[in-house]
């Protein structure tokens, strides 16, 4: 049972991991048409490189004004997506920015190659069981995408295919398959299927016995369903224009999609809905969420044309969630102020909260961010001091209460696929800096340890060759900020060393100190990578998270700038060595510590970054505007506009020297569209009065994530790293 947050896609899952905040189209009422003008002018510089000069956008001034402000937009025309002037300016950046990189394609072509070839070819993932089946998923040699198989009973019965994605994406320049469900009964799938990259995903179904894909087809869908006992209904969840997720349907199959019934509709335009089902598979529940509160109905699976009934009323400012066990629903919530939640029970037949009984009190040092429910156990995924731990109780023995030991100093640990309540054994994932990501299978009655595998990177890698620590770095008001650090053994603190920090510090989501391969082409050419656990997230507990929003936004920056100034300061790297990267609303982190503190950093990665705060957050009309306020603030509120326009990167960018930037997006992201990138770059090609790089890459074919595919993203990768390394003098 994971705690859903407006954010999460619960949300999360990002991190791919960026998460959050996007930008919509609307017309301009200023006379002056893009059309008729030029698009791309040339700079002038008396300094410039022996290249082609960088593209300008043309400057065409709208008026954009709210309580007694008004702010001039010369590049707000770029957000009309079909206007080829813009497409034609997005080109001409994208080839810009191959100039000014050839040197390095023989690098990046090497970068791409080493990252690729540490990837195990042909690989698949641990099988867990559900319902008599063995599910696991499985990647062939030279292909992109996975193949999602199963066996009947056991490991040694013949493989069914059941989705082969490489064979669904022929032809196509971006697929994404997402949702896979199988009926009660075993014989059909529901599938949902994204080709444009806008998540707006097309579900489908497929009779598993005969290979037959039905004619039955939804659009416009979070690409989920859920299916109710009977094995002909489903349940899913349709967005509107704004991509919200706003109405649950039930689909009868066999049946056209318009005569499909909506038994939901969340009608607040700052919540989101969506459906599952209950572990116990016996109910169907639509939740709806904002920052700030849920609201929870349910039907028994086994009579999906029932009324759904209301298990406790949303109020602003109670957040629950829920799965259910033996005769109660059990929910993570903040009830009465615990403000790191605690779990509670109450009877199926008695949902309101008059009702809830504690279970887990609430901790002031540590946040319950998961539970698992077993017959006999209890299992407790908390964070303390920037750590998850997960804590084993025996139901009907209190004694029995103890903590899976995982031995590093900094890791990440969560709980993983468990769909058997009469299973004695947790299955959990386990990473850390150094150590692939893995999964164990945890006996929780004898408490021995069953390692089932550990992500294999092919070639010399050794993680003895690596060392991590956590150190801690004090922001100006005196906050405590934790750091994970990563690089190869013998560096020397001779403030020489090229370190990248990354950050995200937004949304309550916790950066997790987990490993990767794809970073070892950084460390091995003498890179340190720290992650700043700054405020926004939740590693220090849930206060963290609410430290690092509204109004007190800007914590989440001078905590990232505290961080670098530390890292200075103890010698692990120098402003001319140090980079910084985030995403999303990690580009947002990005864009303000550049205008804060520019001089800190020697070239910075935004990717997908949400700079234009408040023209974003001031229309409603566009994917995610109206579910942030409770994040960011409404501007259509004074205090609130002041507030954000102070640190709006966009609005902010002056006359003064920037360091070499990257700016990364994608033409059909649906979070931060690439607008708000575009229109960043273009007016910091204005205002900048530097020689540094400023470099805007635009996937055309691509959204929030990036490319599709199990190789292609690392290509971005590649014209990432070689940025850095260029940068530093690392090129050969």
């Amino acid at each position: 049972m994971k705690k859903i947050t407006s954010r999460s896609t619960a949300t999360a899952t990002l991190l791919s991991l960026y998460l959050l905040a996007g930008v919509g189209c609307s017309g301009s009422k200023n006379t002056n048409n893009p059309d008729t003008a030029p698009v791309v002018e040339q700079a002038s510089l008396s300094n410039a490189p022996a290249i082609t000069p960088p593209p300008v956008a043309s400057k065409i001034p709208k008026e954009l004004s709210i309580h007694g402000d008004t702010r001039i937009d010369n590049y707000y025309w770029l957000n009309e997506r079909e206007n080829p002037k813009v497409l034609d300016y997005l080109k001409a950046e994208n080839a810009y920015t191959q100039e000014v990189m050839a040197d390095t394609r023989d690098l990046q072509e090497e970068l791409f190659n080493e990252i690729v070839a540490r990837i195990k070819q042909t690989d698949e993932s641990v099988p867990y069981k559900r319902n008599g089946y063995f599910y696991y998923t499985r990647y062939e040699a030279g292909k992109e995408y996975p193949v999602f198989v199963r066996r009947k009973e056991v490991m040694s019965a013949p493989e069914e295919v059941m989705l082969n994605a490489n064979e669904r994406a022929e032809g196509k320049s971006y697929y994404a398959p997402a949702g896979m469900s199988m009926s009660p009964d075993n014989l059909l799938m529901a599938f949902g299927e994204d080709t444009v990259s806008r998540r707006q995903y097309t579900l489908r179904f497929k009779n598993l016995k005969t290979g037959e894909i039905l004619a039955d087809q939804i659009p416009n869908t979070t690409g989920g369903a859920v299916w109710a006992n009977d094995n002909k209904t489903v349940f899913y969840t349709m967005k509107d224009p704004s991509l919200r997720s706003f109405k649950i349907f039930s689909h009868t199959l066999g049946t056209p999609a318009s005569q499909d019934k909506e038994v939901y509709h969340e009608a607040d335009e700052t919540f989101s809905t969506f459906v599952f089902k209950t572990k116990s598979q016996k109910y169907i529940i639509i939740g709806s969420g904002s920052t700030l509160s849920q609201e929870y109905r349910f039907i028994d699976a086994s009579n999906p044309n029932s009324t759904f009934k209301v298990i406790q009323p949303r109020e602003r400012g109670l957040e629950y969630s829920l799965d259910h066990f033996g005769d109660s629903f059990y929910l993570l919530t903040n009830k009465d102020g615990a403000t790191n939640f605690k779990l509670m029970k109450t009877p199926v037949t008695k949902t309101s909260k008059e009702n809830w009984t504690e279970v887990i009190p609430h901790r002031a040092d540590t946040y319950l961010e998961n539970v698992e429910i077993f017959k006999d156990y209890l299992v407790l995924q908390e964070r303390r001091n920037a750590l998850t731990h997960l804590r084993i109780k025996k139901w009907n023995d209190p004694a029995t209460d103890y903590y899976v030991d995982f031995g590093e100093e900094a890791y990440t640990a969560g709980i993983s696929i468990n769909p058997d309540f009469d299973s004695k054994v947790l299955r959990y994932s386990y990473s850390s800096l150094t150590t692939p990501s893995s999964t164990f299978d945890f006996n929780m009655e004898t408490k021995e340890k069953s390692l089932l595998k550990e992500q294999e990177v092919v070639g010399d890698f050794d993680k003895k060759n690596y060392e991590s620590k956590r150190i801690y770095a004090t922001a100006k008001d005196g906050t405590k900020i934790p750091v994970s650090l990563v690089y190869r053994k013998g560096i020397k603190l001779d403030g020489q060393n090229p370190t990248l920090q990354y950050a995200y510090g937004s949304y309550g989501s916790s950066t997790n100190p987990a490993f990767s391969s794809t970073r070892l082409s950084l460390l091995d050419r003498g890179f340190v990578y720290a992650i700043a656990h700054i405020r926004g997230g939740q590693e220090m507990g849930r206060q963290w998270y609410e430290d690092g929003k509204m109004m007190k936004k800007k914590n989440s920056f001078t905590d990232f700038i505290d961080v670098s100034e530390y890292l200075i300061q103890q010698k692990y790297t120098s402003p001319e060595n140090l980079y910084a990267q985030g995403g999303s609303a990690g580009g947002l982190l990005m864009g303000a510590v550049v205008n804060m503190r520019p001089e800190l950093y020697k070239g910075v990665h935004a990717a997908v970054p949400f700079v234009d705060v408040i023209t974003t957050m001031l229309d409603t009309s566009i994917p995610l505007t109206t579910g942030e306020f409770d994040e960011w603030g409404n501007p259509a509120e004074k205090a609130a506009y002041d507030y954000m326009l102070s640190y709006s990167p966009y609005d902010n960018v002056e006359r003064k020297a920037y360091p070499n930037l990257l700016v990364t997006t994608g033409l059909h992201d649906s979070q931060v569209q690439y607008f708000e990138p575009a229109k960043w770059v273009a007016k910091l090609r204005e205002m900048k009065t530097d020689d540094n790089l400023l470099l805007l890459h635009t996937n055309m074919d691509a959204g929030h994530g990036g490319a599709s595919g199990r190789f292609q993203p690392y290509r971005d990768t590649a014209l990432q790293y070689a940025f850095f390394l260029k940068l530093a003098g690392l090129t050969e």
